[in-house]
């Protein structure tokens, strides 16, 4: 049977899925185009990082893994899944290492997963393409993985300390 405080995180749980797929969506409908493609704000991976720094990294990894499939369901095709699940992979993996560290704050974290994002999907365009001049997309992808990363982090410090939830202290 579950307890309150197992009800609780499960309902924080779905509110943070619930969260990551509408911001998926609204993503969706932002013309965000600056001639490179991929480039996106990376919305979605607010609820990711939310849950990685209140809950921790196994519920972090099931809500970026849920949100890109659910996503793909809804709103893509299997391309579209081969290129979000290598940037969530090589994001989460980055965000997961920085946050347990303890030395970098949740901006930085933010933005060191948006950098990763974009190279992993930076490899899986080059595996599809198989030509060196993609990487001539890498400094845009770059700049924009911080730039959004940034932004994403300061939205993340600033809601937060609205959620009152106890941060794991693992």
């Amino acid at each position: 049977m579950m307890d309150s405080q197992d009800k609780g995180k499960t309902a924080y749980m779905g509110l943070l899925m619930a969260f990551a797929l509408i911001l998926s969506y609204v993503e969706s409908l932002i013309p965000f185009f600056f001639g490179i493609p991929g480039m996106k704000l990376g919305l979605a991976n607010l609820a990711v990082l939310l849950t990685l720094v209140l809950f921790g990294a196994k519920e972090a990894f099931v809500i970026n893994l849920g949100r890109i499939f659910i996503t793909m369901f809804l709103f893509g095709n299997m391309s579209m899944l081969l290129y979000s699940m290598a940037g969530g992979v090589f994001s989460f993996c980055v965000m997961f290492l920085m946050n347990k560290t303890k030395k970098f704050s949740i901006t930085g974290i933010s933005m060191g997963g948006g950098v990763f994002h974009n190279i992993g999907q930076l490899l899986v365009a080059y595996f599809a393409v198989q030509t060196e001049s993609i990487f001539y997309y890498m400094p845009m992808l770059l700049a924009s993985g911080v730039g959004t990363g940034l932004l994403n982090g300061i939205i993340a410090s600033s809601v937060k300390p609205y959620l009152r939830i106890k941060e794991r202290t693992e």
